[in-house]
């Protein structure tokens, strides 16, 4: 397994996992890609049961956090991650487009929050960005910023001056994935290596931008691929503040459009795996959520879900509607994390609840 120690950006303490016999992990870590294999495996009862325990520990507001996902530079994408529809070399209809302007940003931001979104991303379908892109991306970072939102954005790999540049601008989080298992990667992508993207991450924690890495399941990984992709996660330096869950979008012109789908029940127990690993990491339900329903979806807030994508549509593919989401979360009792501004102009977090 890949090692990595990246410089902390200035967050809160990681608080240590709930600690049984089912789950060995010494002191300070790391996980084994065995021990998350065996939590994995555990009765879905008794996972169930220690993610919750843990995240109540870690999260006793219990508040969910809404992100809404803009697609800010769609398509033409030189890399052939095999389950994104954006790929130039894949026939999937999505055509590409130049940079949005600042002003069209500014307006679907400026709905995001009105619908109660704290966090707004923006991602771009670069390879590696130039210079002139990541000037014009900062621009877009400063204007979201001043409307008081939290800002992220995933614009491929990045170098350390390019990481620099966004935190300058205001950037809060910078989302990379690390999609599956360092052994598992080349059967999704041979256009970037596994190496490439733990750079990135370094360069982005160097900056002092907060983490947003998860993954993908569904793409026709075996468990232990699962638990690979979950050890890397948590056995970084620290562990990412934000660990996106993806559920595969089979995306027909991809290659991955026949894959199997995963077992809904399995989908839950990585959620909940990824809860006990990373205890402090706001955990999303990210793409492929429509595709659950709300019963399964209601068991992944139980496993530690904390966070969704919030919107009629993550990137280039179908999300649930914004109005079914607050419904869900109505049902649920749960409540949806707001951001008030004060005179200072630090954002400071509250509870909001769903009517």
């Amino acid at each position: 397994m890949t090692e990595v120690s990246i410089t902390p950006a200035p967050v809160g303490e990681h608080l240590p996992a709930v600690r049984q016999a089912a789950s060995p992990m010494t002191a300070g870590g790391p996980w084994t890609v065995a021990a998350v294999q065996a939590l994995l495996e555990r009765p879905l009862m008794d996972l169930l049961f220690e993610a919750q325990t843990v995240h109540r520990q870690n999260f006793p507001e219990g508040d969910i956090e809404l992100a809404t996902l803009l697609s800010v530079k769609t398509g033409g994408c030189s890399e052939n991650c095999g389950y994104c529809p954006q790929a130039a070399e894949y026939d999937t209809g999505v055509k590409a487009s130049k940079l949005m302007a600042v002003d069209e940003v500014l307006r679907a931001a400026q709905a995001a929050k009105d619908a109660g979104a704290t966090r707004f991303c923006m991602g771009a379908a670069w390879r590696a960005p130039k210079d002139r892109d990541v000037e014009k991306v900062a621009e877009l970072v400063e204007a979201v910023k001043g409307l008081g939102l939290q800002t992220c954005a995933t614009l491929g790999m990045l170098e350390a001056h390019q990481a620099q540049q966004l935190k300058d601008a205001g950037l809060d989080y910078y989302n990379h994935n690390l999609d599956t298992a360092p052994e598992y990667y080349g059967a999704v992508v041979d256009t970037r290596s596994y190496q490439d993207r733990l750079d990135t991450l370094a360069h982005v924690r160097s900056a002092g931008i907060s983490v947003c890495c998860g993954g993908i399941v569904g793409m026709g990984e075996a468990p232990v691929h699962r638990a690979g992709l979950i050890a890397e996660l948590a056995n970084l330096n620290p562990y990412p503040e934000s660990v996106p869950i993806n559920n595969l979008v089979r995306v027909p012109g991809t290659p991955l459009a026949d894959a199997d789908p995963i077992d809904p029940i399995d989908f839950v127990r990585v959620i909940a795996v990824a809860r006990i690993t990373m205890p402090r990491a706001r955990v999303r339900l990210s793409a492929g959520r429509q595709q659950l329903g709300e019963a399964v979806q209601a068991l992944c807030f139980m496993a530690g879900a904390n966070s969704i994508f919030y919107g009629d549509k993550l990137l280039v593919t179908g999300n649930p509607d914004a109005q079914a989401d607050l419904k869900l979360l109505h049902k649920l009792g749960l409540k949806a994390r707001s951001i008030s501004e004060k005179a200072c102009g630090k954002q400071i977090e509250t509870e909001a609840a769903c009517a």
